[in-house]
């Protein structure tokens, strides 16, 4: 075999072992910002819309790691560990699980080629620190680019609002989507604690928003974009994105 040969063989063998890498691991995102505004009350990532998916994805076969904007032990709301969740005692209890969060990857350090899926979950510590972040624009829009699926539950479409793709338009513009509602918003009474309205800086910048009544499960997928109204949808966001990745795994075989 010529040297030329070779090399492309080589070439041809590091793309496949990538697409596989790729086609079987999927990223979770939560929230580094664990103050709620200036209230005095403390914030973070919402539970279960980290276990929720992470439990469907990973007993389907996929690798799941989970990254926060800053690293290392992400900070969780103090309300969502209070809640009586089946799902989340499978997580805590599980020695391979909870240590993910403990010790949560920086995002900014990560390859989008490694992943085909990722996540966004919720929480209000996003509404802080997802919008603005430079590694979450630049890596959901190359991994949304590259083919990728890009998902969110509820404030967790946060992160969706200043992704730019390459061609200069938002993501989300044009896009059916859903998020946490200003109703859901009242009624925790929080509306004037937040930077913003989701709901309404979803719709500002295109989106085309729609939502349930209060916590009831509300998915919307639009191609490769996912994303769920509330903690109750967490659930149907990883099973949606579990259904894709199978699609997409038939396809390439």
């Amino acid at each position: 075999m010529n040297k030329y040969l070779t090399s492309a063989v080589a070439a041809l063998l590091t793309a496949t072992s990538l697409a596989t890498q790729a086609a079987d691991k999927v990223l979770i995102v939560v929230t580094s910002h664990s103050q709620m505004g200036s209230s005095g009350e403390k914030t973070g990532y919402w539970l279960s819309e980290v276990t929720h998916p992470y439990k469907v994805l990973t007993e389907a076969g996929f690798e799941v790691d989970i990254a926060s904007l800053a690293g290392g032990q992400a900070p969780a709301d103090p309300r969502s560990l209070s809640e009586t969740d089946a799902v989340n005692q499978w997580f805590q209890r599980g020695s391979a699980h909870q240590p993910k969060l403990d010790h949560s990857l920086q995002l900014s350090g990560l390859d989008p080629k490694n992943y085909q899926a990722v996540i966004y979950a919720g929480g209000h510590g996003t509404m802080w620190d997802f919008p603005q972040d430079k590694a979450v624009q630049q890596f959901t829009a190359a991994l949304y680019e590259q083919g990728g699926i890009v998902a969110a539950v509820c404030h967790g479409p946060a992160a969706l609002l200043n992704i730019r793709l390459s061609s200069g338009d938002l993501l989300i513009k044009g896009k059916h989507l859903t998020g946490f509602s200003n109703e859901e918003e009242q009624a925790v009474k929080l509306e004037k604690v937040v930077p913003f309205s989701l709901q309404d800086e979803l719709t500002q910048r295109g989106g085309l928003y729609s939502a349930a009544g209060l916590w009831q499960s509300h998915l919307v997928v639009d191609g490769r974009l996912v994303t769920g109204q509330n903690p109750q949808s967490a659930e149907a966001v990883g099973q949606a994105v579990r259904k894709l990745l199978l699609s997409a795994k038939m396809s390439s075989n």
